[in-house]
């Protein structure tokens, strides 16, 4: 296979192909081997236990014959597949039906301006200097901007620590470990096992990023990325690799004097799957890191919101109200509340060409929104900005106090 790196545009699909190339579509499908789609078709399937999928099973006409297809919708990210394929997949953020590298180039960079607002992410420090290579895939962007976080950390300086070592030596040092000591020296006298303290770089923290480097230099296509990542390896050299990573993640130390490594440990346990935007299982594929474009929408709203209007009480995620009162059950939780509740904002990240494609549940949602808030004068429904989005306004009284109003959310220009 001469090409092993693709990009799905969101709402695209894959598709099996008899071959061992992969085929680009100019209509923005791409055919993949039968082994290869076989694989993802049951990574995907083995995660919907909620019944959703971040590539939909369904049926499409592809050069004039029905077959099974993969359609991306609503996740983003990279999947790698054990033999080395690198699936990118990026969200529908402008306008066109089709793309080509320029556009792609485009879109990857509004997508990690939205990546940076995404709460509890290692995002937040990207820069454009990350992206100035548009060869790059997302997951090369990804480990570039862990080597430029570990650049920084290792400019502040490595931290230290007194690690317990345990050593059978010719003198005496630290505690002697009696029940060793019988075992391995009844013959050898002159020796003894002891346990003793050494401040030493070959902390957990710091096999941790050891790990990942070693384990993102397998990942690595590109040479600027894998160069740097041998230079990070040589300054690790003496330190040793976590055995159990998720067991290690849990002995971290959290206080001041290690707010340095906060970024660059998110970004270790991002690749080494101890933690992730989404949960994956499996054994189907060699990587997959996805983010619900639903979630990045909403953070990436809300944050453009409380910039713009800095001057208002605006508050995300709110808890305050219940459907039912007494006794309090189903709990509402609108995306966006400003001042109290006069306005309510819920994001959807969905494509809206004509006013039947807004879900009768989302505005069952709104009315909810706007019956239990006492203050609210107005819900929004705020989706992303595509070619021909309608501008609807509709009343829940007939008094028209209370409108539910739909607002297009243009993600290159805020």
């Amino acid at each position: 296979m001469k090409n092993k790196q693709l990009t799905l545009n969101e709402y695209k699909c894959l598709y099996p192909i008899e071959g061992t190339d992969i085929i680009n579509q100019k209509n923005g499908h791409r055919g993949l081997p039968s082994v290869t789609f076989e694989e993802i078709r049951k990574f995907v399937l083995e995660n919907n236990a909620d019944g959703s999928y971040f590539l939909v099973p369904t049926i499409k006409k592809i050069d004039g014959k029905r077959q099974e297809v993969l359609q991306a919708q609503n996740y983003v990210g990279v999947i790698e597949t054990k033999n080395g394929i690198v699936i990118e997949i990026l969200p529908k953020i402008n306008q066109k039906e089709t793309f080509d590298d320029n556009d792609n180039v485009n879109v990857r960079n509004v997508f990690m301006k939205m990546l940076r607002r995404l709460k509890k992410s290692p995002f937040k420090h990207f820069n454009q200097a990350h992206m100035k290579n548009n060869k790059m895939n997302l997951l090369e962007i990804f480990i570039s901007m862990f080597l430029e976080e570990l650049t920084v950390l290792i400019q502040r300086g490595l931290k230290s620590d007194y690690i317990t070592k345990e050593e059978n030596v010719l003198f005496l040092k630290g505690k002697l470990k009696i029940k060793e000591h019988l075992k391995y020296n009844y013959i050898h006298k002159e020796r003894f096992f002891v346990a003793y303290d050494e401040y030493l770089q070959d902390r957990i923290e710091n096999r941790l990023i050891k790990s990942t480097l070693q384990y993102l230099y397998k990942k690595s296509k590109i040479n600027t990325n894998q160069q740097r990542i041998r230079e990070f390896l040589f300054v690790f050299d003496d330190l040793s690799l976590s055995k159990n990573p998720k067991n290690d993640f849990m002995k971290v130390k959290s206080n001041r004097q290690m707010k340095d490594y906060e970024t660059i440990l998110q970004w270790c346990k991002l690749f080494l799957n101890d933690e992730s935007f989404t949960i994956f299982k499996g054994n189907h594929v060699a990587f997959a890191l996805l983010f619900d474009m639903n979630r990045v929408f909403e953070d990436y709203v809300a944050y453009i919101i409380k910039k713009k209007y800095y001057d208002l009480d605006i508050r995300t995620q709110d808890k305050g109200h219940h459907l039912v009162e007494n006794p309090e059950r189903f709990g509402l939780k609108p995306d966006i509340v400003v001042n109290g509740g006069e306005i309510i904002i819920d994001t959807k990240w969905k494509v809206i060409k004509d006013k039947k494609n807004i879900s009768q549940s989302d505005v069952y949602q709104m009315y909810a929104y706007a019956t239990k808030y006492n203050d609210c004068k107005t819900v929004y429904l705020v989706y992303p900005r595509t070619k021909g989005s309608p501008k609807l306004k509709y009343y829940f009284d007939k008094d028209k106090t209370k409108q539910l109003r739909t607002y297009f959310f243009d993600c290159e220009k805020n």
